[in-house]
């Protein structure tokens, strides 16, 4: 693929390092006003770096923005006449509509929205797409490179509100989980680095047992619950004092604000 990322700051060159780690490109334009953060590229093979957009435009078929969202409707405005039938456009642009975006450059084009979160920079991102009528064709190129850098689910667009606060807010959610099951083990005597790493291990194997056993969370609680036991009692004092309850509230609180803000 012959590919430009419009805007390689932190979450451009996670997506860039994704791309040549996978082997997913023939070409890859990376673009930034200053090209010094981007020096460890300069040499790579079949990797061009520029602070001219048009060019990289030019030489690339596939073209992703990852700009701040204050800048996206400069840029677009200024590249819209390079773009040509054979542009797929490929927007990780937080709050940018896509009928934003086609009223700034037009309807021919396939543009793709996705919403991918910070655990890009590891390849474990679960991204969220969706595209315009357009893009539906062309939508499997998105899932492929966000496959390549974690898990990609396609989606309706009036979702991407809903999608951005599960997951990309949703990883702060369970960073501060975490956080709280490394508090208690240090409270039960072990050292902070002891807790946090049985914290975070045992959270990667409740999410890897799910997604290998295509299990429900109940199955899997049913398997380590025994009448009268420490699990079940742990599970119930934690119901009684609202976990439940208070993260679907707080899930609730912050698709309120995230559509608050995207009215202003």
């Amino acid at each position: 693929m012959k590919i430009a990322i419009i805007g390689t700051g932190n979450l451009g060159l996670s997506i860039a390092k994704g791309l040549i780690i996978n082997n997913t490109i023939t070409t890859l334009y990376l673009t930034k006003r200053d090209l010094n953060g981007l020096s460890e590229y300069k040499d790579h093979k079949n990797v061009f770096l520029t602070s001219d957009n048009a060019e990289a435009i030019r030489n690339s078929d596939i073209i992703i923005f990852a700009v701040q969202p204050g800048q996206f409707e400069n840029i677009l405005t200024s590249i819209k006449n390079e773009l040509t039938d054979k542009h797929v456009l490929i927007s990780t642009i937080t709050g940018f509509k896509i009928e934003r975006i086609e009223a700034l450059i037009g309807y021919k084009f396939p543009i793709i929205r996705s919403m991918p979160n910070t655990a890009i920079s590891v390849g474990k991102s679960m991204t969220c797409i969706c595209s315009n009528v357009v893009g539906k064709k062309r939508i499997d190129i998105a899932s492929a490179i966000f496959n390549g850098l974690g898990t990609s689910i396609t989606i309706g667009e009036e979702h991407m509100q809903a999608a951005t606060v599960i997951c990309a807010s949703g990883i702060a959610f369970w960073m501060r989980l975490i956080r709280a099951m490394t508090q208690g083990g240090v409270q039960l005597g072990f050292e902070a680095k002891e807790a946090m790493d049985m914290s975070v291990y045992t959270a990667l194997g409740a999410a890897s047992l799910l997604i290998e056993n295509k299990s429900h969370p109940e199955a899997e609680i049913d398997k380590v619950t025994t009448p009268r036991g420490c699990t079940i009692t742990g599970l119930n004092e934690m119901e009684h004092q609202g976990l439940s309850s208070s993260l679907i509230q707080g899930l609730a609180a912050s698709f309120h604000k995230i559509n608050e803000i995207s009215t202003q």
